[in-house]
């Protein structure tokens, strides 16, 4: 080595260096590398696990957002005494009608033309046999008479069809409709018809409903509800008697009304009935339908809504209504709402008559 000069001994040097090198990554020097840094490894795995969960990641994730959900309808369902008691069952059975006989309504409301066909007995015991529900746009005064005449020969037509006398055919114009100013189109059409329109008040728009859809069993202790479009009608029995009351309906907030001052009348108006009367309440009308339809079990006649707080409406009609709603389940107490799929206040005119 002394004989060597300084460039070779640095030659010499750098081979050894370079094989020393590529001795240590070929016998495990990657293994070796790996374990230097761990860090970078850990953080690495976690990313992929973000971007494709596993599976018992998923389950994890899961389990969060029903508790989450959990969490979240008990916080809303806290806000309404009437949710804080889960949807009661209600199995009652109407007695059905012994050689009934087949009688026709068509219902001019203040959303459109709605038909319906039962039989009923002597006793006014009763069945729907069939219903139809249109749309005749008539608070808004946009159908000509024309379409109202045509409309309302369709349905007369279809119950002759069905098998419905002319004579057990009749027409109701309700209280919230004879507001409008297209009723007069509506009444106009009929008399061309030879038919005669039957007009009712609230009042007794409230009691025809109570008749055809509050049971016997439940006179008592009970109350009937009827949100329609053009006003509402709470109406129960007391004594020998009905008792009826009018408030807003859902198409309030065409008239640019409140939120609060509905609630605050509507409230008046529900602590009315008797304390004794609040057990169940019996609801009908547009947006109690809606309501109904997203819990409906089956073909079943009767629905138990689900507590005010539980619905989450977007159109401005099903918002009013469920304002509406909410006030009644406040102002009286009340758990148990029952929708009835069959039952109309025209109907209850029908249950009047010989």
């Amino acid at each position: 080595m002394q004989r060597l000069t300084v460039a070779g001994r640095l030659l010499i040097t750098a081979l050894v260096l370079a094989a020393i090198f590529f001795g240590f990554r070929y016998f495990g020097g990657n293994e070796a590398l790996r374990k230097l840094a761990p860090k970078d490894q850990k953080e690495t795995e976690y990313s992929e696990s973000q971007t494709m969960p596993r599976a018992d990641d998923e389950t994890a994730a899961g389990t969060v957002e029903e508790s989450t959900a959990s969490d979240n309808s008990t916080s809303s369902s806290s806000d309404n005494s009437a949710s804080n008691t889960p949807r009661q069952a209600f199995t009652y059975t109407p007695p059905a009608p012994q050689n009934g006989k087949l009688k026709g309504v068509v219902e001019l409301g203040a959303s459109g033309f709605n038909s319906f066909i039962i039989r009923v007995d002597d006793q006014k015991r009763w069945k729907l046999e069939k219903a139809e529900f249109g749309n005749s746009l008539v608070m808004e005064n946009m159908a000509s008479d024309e379409d109202v005449r045509a409309g309302l020969k369709s349905y007369i037509g279809k119950m002759l069809d069905f098998g419905v006398g002319g004579r057990d055919i009749h027409f109701v114009v309700s209280s919230g409709a004879a507001k409008a100013e297209g009723t007069l189109k509506i009444t106009k059409a009929l008399k061309s018809l030879n038919y005669v329109v039957n007009t009712v008040t609230p009042e007794q728009e409230g009691s025809l409903a109570l008749r055809s859809v509050l049971p016997t069993d439940y006179a008592d202790n009970s109350y009937v509800v009827d949100i329609g479009s053009g006003n509402t009608k709470i109406s129960w029995k007391e004594g020998g008697s009905t008792k009826a009351l009018e408030t807003y309906g859902a198409k309030y907030f065409q008239n640019s009304t409140s939120d609060e001052t509905v609630a605050t009348e509507v409230k008046a108006k529900a602590k009315q009935v008797p304390t004794d009367h609040r057990k169940t309440c019996f609801i009908i009308g547009g947006v109690p339908f809606e309501l109904a339809k997203a819990v409906r079990k089956d073909k079943e006649r009767y629905t138990v809504l689900d507590a005010p707080s539980a619905y989450n409406l977007n159109e401005a009609k099903s918002k009013a209504g469920l304002n509406i709603y909410r006030s009644i389940a406040e102002a009286t107490g009340t758990n148990q709402f029952v929708f009835d799929w069959d039952a109309n206040f025209t109907i209850g005119y029908l249950l009047t008559l010989k």
